[in-house]
């Protein structure tokens, strides 16, 4: 008998790993997140993998078409006010578009995830806490509804409320809410 994707139950988001998100997403989306992560490596790009792929290794596994990666401000040149990326940064793999998220337009603390990020597979992968700020900050409802499910899978609210409590305070309530509609789901 072969259990449906919604029928297998869910990996602690404690226990992060990207294993399983690579075996559910498209192949291509795979690749072009090892090839990018390799090209980054390669022209020294600190990096952290974000967005869907990390909600998915955070325990929280679900479709994407995109790969989403932060990025040290090493991966722009600066020219006066023009901001371009530094030569060789994928914006696209094999039709997989690649997006970039700057520290800088998140806050100090987000260039300190780059330089230790947690680690799956040889990729780095932004921390829980680090996660649900940049989803917070967002305000997306998809980026709001990927906090819910984190939290039903176990994520380590203390942790994320100690992360907020240091950096944005502001968005605790926000966060709050959001646990409070988990735990009675």
């Amino acid at each position: 008998m072969q259990l449906s994707y919604a029928q297998i139950p869910r990996r602690r988001a404690s226990l992060m790993d990207i294993k399983e998100v690579f075996r559910f997403v498209a192949p291509r989306v795979r690749e072009a997140a090892i090839k990018t992560a390799d090209q980054l490596n390669h022209l020294g790009i600190r990096y952290a993998l974000a967005g869907g792929l990390a909600v998915g290794a955070h325990g929280y596994i679900r479709a994407t078409t995109v790969v989403d990666f932060l990025v040290g401000e090493e991966a722009f040149e600066h020219q006066g006010s023009l901001v371009a990326f530094k030569a060789g940064v994928p914006i696209e793999v094999d039709g997989v578009l690649i997006d970039y998220l700057s520290p800088t337009s998140l806050g100090p603390q987000m260039e300190e995830t780059l330089d230790h990020p947690p680690v799956s597979e040889g990729l780095a992968i932004v921390p829980i806490e680090a996660l649900v700020y940049m989803k917070l900050v967002a305000k997306r409802r998809k980026d709001l509804v990927d906090i819910i499910e984190l939290v039903k899978v176990g994520a380590d609210v203390n942790r994320v409320r100690n992360y907020l409590r240091q950096y944005a305070s502001d968005l605790a309530p926000l966060f709050e809410e959001l646990v409070n509609e988990a735990l009675a789901e």
